[in-house]
């Protein structure tokens, strides 16, 4: 994969995944069931994705990768369910608004874990999506719903930087779908126990959510963003994912009557605007 398809693969990946709140707010069911539902599906598409295009899903793995499968697919894990939290309690808009803090969080991930150099281009992004966050909150009272539910998103980007950092770090040893495959698998095995009960309560409606969810919003698009690692640096595919709120925002309107604020859409406008640069974000070597 060269850079211009990565990109290309990003900009999808980024559609899908605006979708992702819309789905959860239209399944009545709660966070760990669309979980659950949610990488059960995913799971099955990447299977049959492996089956018929021959990709590799055992071969290379081993005890050490497993482990740091599992640890990635755990933090995806927990990003999916403080997001679709924050969904239910404050509304799709602030809560892939809070989720695109993440490019925030990864380029200090990096920093800790790499020792990466912080360029001023760095901290530009970095101060926008603060300030951005700041406008979208509508007061500092942990007992405001809202303000609770960007607390659930910022949570939700942290988790996902994690996993996209940690997934920066094995993509380039195994192939992509086996990557998102795997960690698909770890949080079907983990909700599992927990959920059987919920699961059988779903209404019928909710699987149609839930399956579109798992396989346009997960199967392709976490299989997308995978691939694109394996040339993009984490710092700059994550941008591509200021995309997110638009697309939420947008759907959101349209569906749910959810009108974004005049500082919201100001925020949402300069959270985006951090996209912009990632044209200008280093090349890798």
């Amino acid at each position: 994969m060269n850079r211009r398809r990565a990109i290309a693969s990003m900009h999808v990946a980024a559609l899908m995944f605006g979708l992702t709140g819309i789905f959860g707010k239209l399944t009545e069911a709660g966070p760990v069931a669309i979980v659950l539902g949610r990488a059960f599906f995913a799971a099955l598409a990447l299977l049959a994705f492996a089956r018929i295009f021959s990709s590799p899903i055992l071969r290379d793995m081993n005890l050490t990768r497993l482990m740091q499968l599992s640890a990635c697919g755990l933090l995806l894990g927990v990003h999916w369910l403080s997001f679709f939290h924050a969904v239910k309690i404050a509304g799709v808009g602030i809560a892939t608004l809070g989720f695109a803090s993440f490019p925030a969080f990864v380029v200090i991930l990096e920093w800790l874990m790499w020792r990466e150099s912080t360029s001023r281009m760095d901290l530009l992004k970095v101060i926008l999506i603060c300030v951005g966050l700041v406008l979208v909150t509508p007061e500092f009272d942990l007992g405001n719903q809202t303000t609770a539910g960007l607390l659930w998103a910022l949570l939700s980007g942290l988790c996902f930087a994690g996993a996209s950092v940690g997934n920066r770090y094995t993509a380039g040893h195994l192939h992509p779908v086996q990557v998102a495959c795997w960690q698909n698998l770890v949080i079907l095995t983990c909700l599992l126990p927990f959920t059987l009960s919920a699961v059988g309560q779903m209404a019928p409606l909710d699987w149609l959510w839930i399956a579109l969810l798992g396989l346009l919003c997960t199967g392709l698009a976490h299989g997308l963003f995978v691939a694109s690692l394996q040339v993009l640096r984490a710092r700059a595919a994550s941008l591509f994912f200021a995309l997110e709120p638009v697309y939420g925002i947008l759907f959101a309107w349209y569906l749910f009557a959810e009108q974004p604020t005049l500082p919201m859409l100001f925020g949402g406008l300069l959270i985006v605007s951090a996209l912009a640069l990632v044209e200008r974000a280093p090349k890798p070597a």
